[in-house]
């Protein structure tokens, strides 16, 4: 599986144990990953990460945004140039 997320070790031998392989490329929002981030707490967390499960209500299209290595999750909308 892709490094992604900022997951700690435990947190990627967690998801390997869930069934996700070492090619997989798995999404935010995949069942397995929330598992493994609310499970572990912290532990979850790799370094200069801070890992929290948020909700999005139904039938929202979302964006992560990300400056200078922060991310922020946010509603998607239109945006011109």
């Amino acid at each position: 599986m892709l490094r992604r997320f900022g997951l700690s070790d435990l947190g990627y031998k967690e998801l390997e144990r869930l069934g996700v392989g070492k090619e997989d490329e798995i999404q935010r929002h995949d069942a397995r990953l929330i598992q493994v981030v609310e499970q572990l707490g912290v532990s979850a967390n790799g370094n200069y990460a801070e890992l929290k499960v948020i909700e999005i209500p139904d039938n929202i299209n979302y964006i992560v945004c990300e400056y200078d290595g922060l991310e922020h999750v946010a509603e998607e909308h239109r945006t011109w140039y």
